[in-house]
């Protein structure tokens, strides 16, 4: 280990090619985030209940090859099973399941965690994540979120060009889903949290950290029912999930901002923001861009399959966790990357507007 990385916990993985943990893993043991040496993996259904299935034995296959390729490199059923290092700053990445994050949370604290990078949205309900912001700060224990977007090129760089050239800004998210019955509902169920609480809580977060939006705040909500659709789907279990597969709405704050926001899960590879003014756009910005394309078709032909939103993300999944492992090492602050105070804002706002848009879509 050396002197000058914290060790890393990855808590949930997933699987191979398709799991966010699990490219997290990737990037970690590429050695793209040098304060941070991965050094224990925790997957508790591909080692237990989920080993025996097609997605449990790519798990196996790729557990093996990391286990060859990585020296020191542990796989475990439980967080309790990993070793504990009390003279090195630890760092627990959790990226599981929302509705397993509030115990997961506990554990880490009770392994020796100092910090905690937890993937969006951190909990199935406010109540549950303002809980687990208490219980870290009783514990002295500082968890930081995987809002990737806060810091990316792409959102700084439309906000710098509203900031000079006003006009309403939109953030687009896409997914690259099949426009097909069986591949959202595969989506709906895996991502049963539903769309805001998923897919968009990015777009929430980023509206939270810029643009003054909190429930208290909000002075109105405006679907755009030309472009959004709730659907009522079965996922691979047989069970049915009602969730947007794509929305898009604007806010005004009762402070006078405005800003909309626009996801769709069968949109594509490319997600962007633009400002617009009377309806016609004067400035966009995409990601990937034309300097980060060719770093997306490495990675494809390096990973064929993977999800794509990996691809085009990827160089700000590394500035966050670079940040965050750089925080726990050092106590220097992660500059942009959003807090749990903010996660439970945004938390908050998504709930909101679940409620709000799925009545306004019916009218």
């Amino acid at each position: 280990m050396s002197s000058n990385q914290a060790n890393v916990i990855l808590v949930g993985c997933g699987c191979p090619l398709r799991g966010m943990g699990w490219y997290h893993a990737v990037q970690l043991l590429e050695n793209q985030c040098p304060s941070g040496k991965l050094i224990a993996i925790v997957e508790p259904w591909f080692l237990g209940a989920g080993a025996d299935g097609e997605q449990g034995q790519a798990f196996k296959v790729w557990k093996e090859e990391m286990e060859g390729k990585h020296e020191g490199l542990g796989f475990y059923a439980s967080l309790g099973s990993v070793p504990k290092t009390p003279q090195t700053p630890t760092l627990a990445l959790i990226s599981g399941r929302t509705a397993s994050n509030p115990g997961l949370l506990t554990e880490c604290i009770a392994h020796g965690c100092s910090v905690v990078y937890l993937e969006k949205p951190g909990a199935p309900t406010v109540a549950e994540l303002e809980a687990m912001k208490e219980e870290a700060l009783a514990n002295k224990v500082s968890v930081l979120m995987g809002y990737n977007k806060n810091v990316c090129k792409y959102v700084s760089n439309v906000r710098d060009y509203a900031s000079q050239n006003p006009g309403l800004v939109t953030f687009v998210s896409n997914n690259a889903y099949e426009n097909t019955k069986e591949s959202l509902g595969e989506c709906f169920e895996r991502n049963c949290e539903g769309m805001l609480k998923n897919m968009a809580i990015h777009e929430l977060a980023l509206l939270v950290s810029f643009y003054d939006v909190t429930v208290s705040n909000i002075e109105s909500v405006v679907a755009d029912k030309s472009f959004s659709s709730v659907q009522t789907l079965p996922g691979p279990s047989g069970k049915s999930h009602t969730d947007f597969d794509k929305i898009k709405f604007t806010i005004t704050t009762k402070t006078g901002k405005t800003v909309a926001v626009q996801a769709d899960r069968c949109g594509g590879d490319v997600s962007y923001a633009t400002v617009s003014n009377d309806s016609v756009e004067t400035y966009r910005h995409s990601m990937p861009d034309e300097h980060d394309i060719e770093n997306v078709k490495l990675l494809e032909k390096k990973y064929p399959g993977a999800m794509p939103y990996f691809f085009s993300q990827d160089p700000d999944y590394v500035t966050v966790k670079e940040r965050v492992s750089n925080f726990c090492l050092t106590g220097k602050e992660a500059e942009g990357v959003a807090t749990i105070d903010v996660a439970v804002e945004t938390l908050r706002v998504a709930e909101y507007l679940v409620e709000v848009l799925k009545e306004q879509l019916k009218e």
